[in-house]
């Protein structure tokens, strides 16, 4: 009998590739290359037994006559599911852990192309076949010839190719492979071919790689250039009349210095002799140094304002071109990032060119994540295991080699969550033995093989303990929740003080999941500590994958929505943009917390602290505005000499007096138009009160109540005797107005969720238990309580009026114990349909909460009710507008005025229950109402889905309160 093994397949082999270059520097060149990026033949299996290996055409039972067409580059299940659908997964692998084993059921792509090489392809030297992307396991053949097997998802591989005029390229793609164990990051799984495939001449005598040296001493200004080249050639820089050869150090007097605020660079070429080809390069001088627990650049403290990028389209997915790759640059740079950490691998080539020429200080990090070994507590991890060293020594190798020249990366990353063991530290010497530059692996927070302090989703106050150089073992015990690391070696006295002399970083923060708050209170700590260096939101982009309905409604779509047997859901939509690459209110806030320029003011007297790391503010304009209750009274420009970087400067305000609530808003402004922005725009802003108003006070009690059929007609106001509720405005119809407490939960409330339902928050009832009608007023008192709970909130609401306003006091009181602190506090208006327009003066122009209002200030702002909406991919509560002084509702019926002491004001056309049963934005449908919050306060938002809660203070507590607002309504 004979015995046919399965398993293991070739594509099971741990090892990283077969056949393959040594990886190299990613060098443009003259030299004569042919995109093979198109339409290319496409067959789909869903399992790795069969074979492309066949190129008998007419004979094969493999003949690709009847094959399919696929773009390349992109990937195969994003073919409106004909190949099958995307998954989504955080931790879990979507297999059985069974290492390096995967399942019988692997789809897998089979791609053709015929080519035929350009006329004028030169005859002398080679050819190689260059992929910069395949997931997650490759076999290659051109001609019938086997080239090799490569693995390595978002990492290049060249191959010898025997090209010839006609030719044909073949590729087998598996999904699942060995590799997939080691890319189980946090993503949707996209198989296939998703990034350019290029065939490239390389003339005799050739560049086979370079590795450009480029320091700068801050001292004396000087530069020291050398360029390492196999083989040896020449170094020419034109703007510096600078001709060496290759392998010769050149010290340079004076050079201007490259950095993310000033991306000074100087073009330059390599020549050795090679038939004519040219290397163009870019030289950035800089140097990065770890001294006095600080990462600095250029002799300078730096401070990451930066994110963690994944590479996402929402219809391309991981398939990115050159201008989406600028828009982000350019939406990172408006937003005041100056940082980006590639999450968690290389990214395409091209996106490191443009840090280099924007100006964005980058950690490149390794194609390494195997989070899904947490779930068997860490057994046979590739970190500890021998078998994955030579594939996880060989991803760390192909990032460096290919990325070493670029001035922007300023530190490597070994990889992201991927446990801890002795391959971490033979990873980390392969990059020590070329290069100085700083290493970063969060999971080694014992400090053994790298040189940065890096922690994930720390909160405020741990940040600030290691700020002040507090922290302790028990700590580290404390984050990870499973064991790493012996209590021997978190107690090591020498590691200890090695950690300490390191500098600290957030390389995830601020988790960026729906609504979210508290990044303020980070920066605070950023900012006081010169340890504390920073951080990188979670993350930068949704991704949501564009689905439309078949009416034609745009939604877009999470784990789950595929189909898949286990997914996490929308924990993939957790960026600082919208999957549109819209900027969601996280970054707008984020944008204000991180600005490089801070404006206090106070006594008439301007204070403007430059907290640039490099430039001074020479390129900034400064304007003000005087505003009257939100009406502008006089604009103009300061003269504000330029302040150097870490300097303040002072400079008096217009003496102009106003009548009413009067504010300075002085905005910093682009003089020049730049690569990034156009003249004018706005880096910074501040608020300066110069008087302000005292709160309102209560409508003029001069109209009597009067009862008639059963209604109490106070003013404008009609309620209902039987029950005390609010029935009509004028002429606007009230369908409801009661105190309020639910909101529909945020991804972030995941904290309080469960107990907020157990409370019975979200199903408050409202009992009368007496009207009392005076001679001036009307008292309401209500009884506001879950089912089946002890607890509640005396709630007493006090109607008068003065003939035109309703004003309204409400008193409330809570009873017994309450487990949480309430979502919200406030009163809610049903009111008509018809109503379509807001216009308000408070903060503004976008949404606020307690722990996420900095980047809003005082003015007079207007919006639709539609437009009013936050659209979250995932619906959830939205759209407060806080420090409300007065705000109108219009429509064509007429509206209504609300006007009181600072607010918080919510608008929508559904209820908070249909916010929170929705689960995607084309399941929010307008209903009979429009629905008015007007809150007292709000619970605080914080970063929960993956960090801390609010802090304390901005938890809302249950307590006795008193809140008051006049209503007044304005007939059509």
């Amino acid at each position: 009998m004979t015995k046919i093994t399965i398993h293991p397949g070739e594509h099971e082999d741990p090892k990283p590739w077969r056949g393959a270059l040594a990886p190299r520097a990613y060098a443009p060149s003259n030299a004569a290359h042919k995109s093979l990026n198109g339409e290319w033949k496409f067959a789909f299996e869903h399992t790795a037994a069969r074979s492309a290996a066949t190129f008998e055409f007419e004979k094969s039972e493999f003949a690709d006559g009847d094959w399919d067409t696929i773009s390349v580059p992109s990937t195969w299940v994003l073919q409106d599911g004909k190949y099958g659908w995307p998954a989504y997964q955080n931790i879990r692998y979507p297999f059985p852990i069974d290492p390096p084993f995967v399942p019988t059921e692997n789809p897998t792509g089979l791609y053709r192309l015929q080519f035929d090489l350009p006329s004028d392809w030169p005859s002398a030297g080679k050819t190689i076949l260059r992929f910069d992307g395949i997931e997650s396991w490759a076999k290659v053949w051109l001609n019938d010839i086997e080239l090799g097997t490569t693995s390595g998802s978002r990492l290049p591989t060249e191959f010898d190719a025997p090209v010839q005029a006609h030719n044909t390229l073949a590729v087998q793609v598996h999904q699942w492979s060995a590799a997939t164990y080691v890319e189980d990051q946090d993503q949707w799984w996209l198989p296939g071919i998703f990034r350019d495939v290029t065939l490239i001449h390389r003339p005799s005598k050739a560049v086979q790689d370079y590795f450009v040296h480029a320091d700068y001493d801050h001292s004396n200004g000087s530069g020291k250039l050398m360029v390492e080249c196999t083989p040896s050639g020449t170094v020419r820089v034109p703007e510096l009349q600078i001709q060496i050869p290759t392998g010769e150090p050149l010290h340079i007097p004076e050079v201007e210095p490259w950095s993310a605020e000033i991306p000074r660079l100087y073009e330059a070429e390599l020549d050795t002799g090679a038939d004519g080809e040219i290397i163009p390069f870019k030289i950035g001088f800089r140097s990065v140094k770890i001294e006095d627990a600080q990462l600095k650049v250029n002799g300078r403290r730096i401070l990451f304002r930066g994110a963690n990028r994944h590479e996402f389209h929402p219809e391309k997915g991981r398939t990115l071109d050159l201008e989406t790759m600028r828009q982000d640059i350019v939406l990172m740079k408006k937003h005041n990032l100056n940082a980006v950490r590639c999450s968690h691998y290389p990214p395409h080539p091209a996106f490191l060119s443009l840090c280099d020429e924007y100006g964005l200080w980058v950690i490149d990090e390794g194609d390494y994540e195997t989070h899904g070994f947490e779930n068997v507590k860490w057994k046979g991890s590739p970190a500890v295991e021998d078998m994955w060293t030579e594939t996880l020594v060989n991803r760390t190798e192909r990032m460096f080699e290919r990325d070493k020249n670029h001035p922007s990366v300023i530190i490597w990353s070994l990889g992201n969550e991927a446990g801890f063991g002795p391959n971490i530290g033979r990873m980390a010497e392969a990059i020590r033995k070329r290069d100085s530059r700083p290493i970063h692996y969060e999971r080694d927070l014992i400090g053994q093989y790298v040189d940065i302090y890096s922690r994930m989703y720390a909160t405020q106050e741990l940040c600030e303990k290691i700020g002040k150089v507090e922290e302790t073992a028990e700590d580290e015990i404390e984050w990870m929740g499973h064991m790493l690391f012996s209590k021997e070696q978190l107690n090591d006295k020498e590691l200890d003080a090695k950690r300490r002399a390191m500098p600290f970083i957030q390389c995830e923060y601020g988790h960026a999941m729906g609504n979210g708050g508290g990044l303020s209170e980070y920066q605070d700590v950023f900012h006081k500590y010169p340890r504390t260096q920073g951080g990188f939101i979670w993350e930068w982009i949704d991704h949501g994958i564009l689905q439309r309905t078949e009416d034609g409604r745009e939604y877009y779509a999470y784990g789950g929505d595929f189909g898949e047997e286990i997914h996490d859901g929308n924990f993939v939509c957790d960026g600082l943009l919208f999957p549109n690459r819209k900027p969601s209110p996280s970054l707008i806030e984020y944008k204000k917390v991180i600005a490089p320029v801070a404006i206090t003011g106070k006594d008439g007297e301007l204070s403007i602290l430059n907290r640039h790391d490099f430039a001074d503010t020479s390129a900034l304009e400064f304007a003000w505005r005087l505003e009257n209750d939100g009406n502008l009274v006089e604009e103009g420009t300061l003269d504000v000499p330029p302040i150097k970087a870490g300097e303040t400067g002072t400079v008096s305000l217009p003496n102009k007096q106003a009548d009413g609530e009067t504010v300075f808003t002085i905005s910093a402004r682009l003089k020049e138009e730049t690569s990034w922005a156009e003249a004018g725009h706005e880096i910074a802003w501040g608020q300066i009160s110069v008087d302000t108003v005292p709160p309102a006070a209560p409508v003029e009690e001069t109209v009597a109540p009067e009862v008639h059929d059963g209604t109490i007609v106070l003013g404008p106001a009609h309620i209902r005797l039987q029950d005390g509720q609010l029935t009509q405005l004028g002429s606007q119809r009230v369908t409801w107005a009661k105190l309020d407490v639910w909101r529909a939960p945020t991804d972030n409330d995941v904290c309080f969720e469960k107990q907020w339902r157990a409370a019975g928050f979200d199903r408050m009832k409202h009992r009368t238990d007496s009207i009392e009608v005076t001679e001036t007023s009307v008292v309401v008192s209500t009884r506001v309580a879950a089912w089946d709970t002890g607890r509640a909130l005396r709630t007493d609401y006090t109607y008068t009026s003065d003939g035109k306003s309703l004003h309204v006091i409400v008193n409330v009181t809570p009873e017994g114990e309450f487990p949480a602190p309430l979502p919200r506090l406030g009163f809610l208006l049903g009111l008509p349909k018809t109503l379509e327009h807001v216009g308000w003066f408070g903060m503004g122009p976008g949404e606020a909460y307690p722990d996420s209002h900095k980047a809003q200030r005082l003015g007079a702002f207007e919006s639709s009710i539609d437009d009013w909406q936050t659209p979250y991919v995932y619906p959830q509560e939205n759209g407060n507008r806080a420090g409300v002084r007065r705000a109108t509702l219009s429509g064509p019926e007429g509206g209504l005025t609300i006007a009181g002491e600072p607010f918080n004001l919510g608008v929508k056309r559904w209820t908070s229950v249909e916010l929170a049963a929705a689960k995607h934005t084309i399941d929010l449908v307008p209903g009979h109402n429009v629905w008015v919050n007007i809150d007292h306060a709000l619970n605080g938002l914080g970063t929960a889905a993956c960090g801390p809660p609010p802090q304390k203070q901005f938890l809302l507590n249950a307590h006795k309160t008193k809140f008051a607002f006049a209503l007044t309504p304005k007939d059509k």
